[in-house]
């Protein structure tokens, strides 16, 4: 279906999109840090989910719409900023923990998965990759274009499984070091509140979808 050089250089793009930090990482981090690698990776099985959804869209043709209409985009884009924010306001206003709650695993991973979705469902960063640059892989002589978008799509969370997976397992790794330490729930919780607003706003005042 593909040509070994298209996917290489699909490939390399897609890893290109993942390596940079951003809502998806940051949301992986954060939870990998705070409750552990269970947790972080409950985070990225729902972040995977949400690419998936994208995937389907673009399949179905959502990616036209998306690129043909301005009042859709903003839609997404807002919304997606709101609930980053959304996130933000909630950390910063939760009440730290104690130090030893930290080892144990957080009420339900359920939780953890469903906001893992959300972030990536309304993911700016990952909806530009689907509906702007996905579709530019796609041959339509070669027939079969919502397979070609599906094959795609797989790839890349495939890709994303991995490196995302990565981030879960450094992320846990970093926290079990500093998690006792005196005054870091504090400090993890302002930390993580502020970034998460700051992505927030800067998504939506990010600049036009088109290149």
């Amino acid at each position: 279906m593909f040509s070994s050089s298209t996917l290489i250089v699909f490939g390399l793009a897609a890893l290109g999109l993942l390596v940079i930090p951003g809502p998806a990482v940051l949301y992986i981090v954060t939870r990998s840090v705070a409750h552990g690698r269970r947790a972080g990776l409950a985070s990225v099985l729902g972040i995977e989910l949400g690419s998936l959804v994208h995937s389907g869209a673009a399949a179905v043709g959502l990616s036209a719409i998306l690129m043909a209409s301005a009042a859709a985009f903003d839609i997404v884009k807002y919304v997606g900023a709101a609930y980053l924010i959304y996130l933000g306001v909630r950390t910063l206003l939760s009440r730290g923990s104690q130090p030893s709650a930290a080892k144990t695993p957080p009420r339900t991973f359920a939780q953890l998965f469903w906001k893992g979705f959300l972030v990536q469902l309304l993911n700016p960063k990952t909806a530009l990759f689907f509906y702007a640059f996905l579709p530019q892989f796609v041959d339509k002589s070669r027939g079969g274009v919502p397979e070609q978008v599906v094959f795609l799509g797989l790839l890349f969370v495939l890709l994303a499984t991995c490196t995302d997976g990565l981030y879960a397992i450094i992320g846990s790794g970093v926290g079990r070091l500093v998690m006792e330490r005196p005054g870091f729930q504090r400090l993890q919780r302002f930390i993580t509140g502020g970034i998460l607003i700051g992505l927030g706003v800067a998504a939506a005042v990010s600049g036009d979808r088109r290149n």
